[in-house]
């Protein structure tokens, strides 16, 4: 599947600066930053954006670049331009990195995290995965997914859940996880500092346009469930991210006032969903919305 980029602009605490997010990954696990279009030989793409007069700095990371301005314009004039130059470049094939021989291999460091699933184990990386959430039930799901079908040969290994910069792991009951976790950070340090795929291009490609036809299936949606979609992504998802899960809108019924949602990842089957559904969930829903919402339900777990 042809990898087709889209940029996404994205404001910054700092107003001189503004990022330029892509949907696909620029570099692997790796971040540069470049002062002047001397110090950006080795990036044809950070060269040709210096030749705009208002650059003062360019900042390439794993699914962004940053670019620091000078104050003769406004971001507000210019960001069009710049996102549509810097989609036409990534588009054209042409390198982003002109990686040399001296790269050195960046440090990887995981960590694990407790969540309120004890069957579910969260691995922090210090490095992006992914740019969005991707849940495998078993091996045959991980056809596009390398580091996922690697993970399903560890026995213990149950389901996995990779978002951002973090992967759950849920594990059988034969294992306990004071004698594995050390196993699964050594395995995954070790495999993301080899630069080896997280997920294929393929993968990410599919997930792009799983993602445009939910947008296209907003739209379709009523007034309600408009709103509802829009509370679990902005007060609902972060929370449940934390705990190293996904929660995704299903479906409302009008004439129940029922809410039906998705639970991924360590969310899941947790022993503890139901209190969260009746107790977070629902409670924000109902106070937020009124008479339009009276319950809430998991479909999965």
């Amino acid at each position: 599947m042809e990898k087709i980029f889209e940029i996404k602009i994205e404001p910054t605490s700092n107003a001189s600066i503004i990022k330029f997010e892509a949907n696909y990954f620029l570099t692997q696990h790796t971040s540069y930053e470049f002062e002047n279009i001397d110090h950006a030989k080795n990036s044809p793409l950070a060269q040709q954006l210096f030749y705009l007069p208002f650059v003062k700095r360019v900042f390439i990371a794993q699914n962004f670049i940053a670019i620091d301005k000078f104050d003769i314009v406004e971001w507000g004039d210019v960001q069009d331009e710049v996102a549509e130059q810097i989609k036409t470049y990534l588009n054209s094939g042409q390198p982003i990195i002109n990686e040399t021989s001296s790269t050195k291999k960046v440090p990887i460091t995981i960590y694990a995290e407790s969540t309120p699933n004890p069957a579910v184990l969260k691995f922090v990386a210090n490095k992006k995965l992914v740019t969005s959430g991707h849940e495998f039930k078993s091996i045959d799901d991980t056809k596009e997914a390398p580091l996922a079908e690697k993970l399903f040969h560890l026995p213990f290994v149950k389901e996995v859940y990779i978002d951002e910069n973090y992967i759950s792991i849920n594990k059988y009951d034969m294992a306990d996880w004071n004698d594995i976790t050390l196993e699964i950070r050594e395995f995954l340090r070790e495999y993301l500092e080899e630069g080896k795929e997280v997920l294929s291009e393929n993968a990410t490609a599919s997930k792009d346009q799983a993602e445009k036809e939910a947008d296209a299936d907003f739209e379709k949606l009523d007034d309600t469930s408009k709103d509802i979609v829009n509370i679990i992504e902005e007060y609902i998802k972060p929370a449940v991210a934390s705990d190293g899960g996904n929660i995704m809108f299903d479906s409302y019924d009008p004439e129940s006032k029922g809410v039906k949602v998705i639970l991924q990842g360590a969310c899941s089957g947790c022993p503890s969903s139901t209190f969260t559904l009746k107790n977070g969930i629902e409670n924000m829903l109902k106070e937020m919305l009124k008479d339009k919402v009276e319950f809430v339900e998991a479909i999965n777990g």
